[in-house]
């Protein structure tokens, strides 16, 4: 895999070991706080308002804070206070390891240089479709949709690919779809691994560990995911005089040689990096 994050960057490149990035992961995971944890330690929520503000995100395209404003247990400058202190106290891979002595300031700043270097031809700051793709601002919108949505529901961290335009879907463990049709007609489709599976299943059924939980329900839970993401792309498609109606999600295993994108398709996948281990990817098939 060519993408990487920082610290597995600095792992292969022998800039540090893999002792001392665990270590600085420990670091960082004891100093960062979450936006609704940092609100709780400072005595503006309760567990109960984040759980609430929580439940309502899975409709609206909102951060937590913006939420928590709206329904009023937040004012706008308690937001401000929680945001300013979040990014003060904000400790990044490379600083926890300075803080660990595996290397010094001065060697950070090009550590993260032939970071970036590296990394340039893989991923874009921004969604970038092919030339020619119709309807191009609306999925534009329903991969930005998709980014926010892995972040605030799953809670994932992620590094997005570059957008690639495709003739066959990959093989995964399972993949979840929905069709959209009205004013444009396509398949949306989440493919992730079997550790991934588990990954959303935990964060849309709230536990720590679904090891014990049917095959059915896994699978329900990506669905689900699919579900919530594909809605808030049609209420913000509706914003954008368009009109895109969805139809219930269905799982999809995919033989090992994949799936051919349909004739008369645009295939479009944009991977969604996690780590070595895992592969997750989204999929638009739009009709031409």
């Amino acid at each position: 895999m060519a993408v990487k994050f920082f610290g597995q960057f600095l792992v292969e490149k022998g800039a540090v070991s893999r002792e001392a990035l665990l270590q600085a992961i420990e670091l960082q995971e004891q100093k960062n706080l979450k936006m609704g944890e940092m609100a709780l330690e400072m005595g503006y929520v309760t567990q109960a308002d984040i759980e609430r503000a929580h439940r309502a995100q899975l409709t609206k395209d909102l951060k937590l804070g913006d939420i928590l404003v709206e329904m009023g247990i937040l004012t706008l400058n308690q937001l401000n206070e929680v945001i300013t202190r979040q990014k003060n106290t904000h400790l990044y891979i490379g600083e926890a390891l300075v803080l660990i002595n595996a290397f010094s300031k001065e060697q950070l700043q090009q550590h993260l240089d032939d970071f970036k270097a590296d990394q340039a031809q893989y991923v874009s700051d921004r969604i970038e479709l092919p030339a020619g793709v119709a309807n191009s601002a609306t999925w534009e919108m329903t991969a930005d949709l998709t980014y926010k949505m892995i972040t605030r529901v799953l809670d994932l961290q992620f590094r997005p690919g570059k957008c690639q335009q495709v003739t066959t879907l990959s093989s995964n463990f399972m993949m979840a779809a929905m069709d959209f049709s009205g004013d444009v007609e396509a398949r949306y489709l989440v493919s992730v691994s079997a550790g991934l599976q588990k990954t959303i299943a935990k964060a849309i059924l709230s536990e720590e560990n679904v090891d014990t939980e049917p095959v059915e329900v896994l699978e329900d839970t990506v669905m689900e995911f699919v579900n919530v993401v594909c809605g808030n792309v049609a209420a913000k498609a509706s914003q954008m005089g368009m009109i895109m109606n969805i139809n219930p999600p269905v799982t999809i295993h995919p033989p090992q040689a994949g799936i051919p994108v349909p004739e008369g398709y645009i295939g479009l996948c944009f991977p969604i990096h996690v780590g070595d281990e895992e592969k997750m990817e989204l999929i638009l098939l739009i009709k031409g």
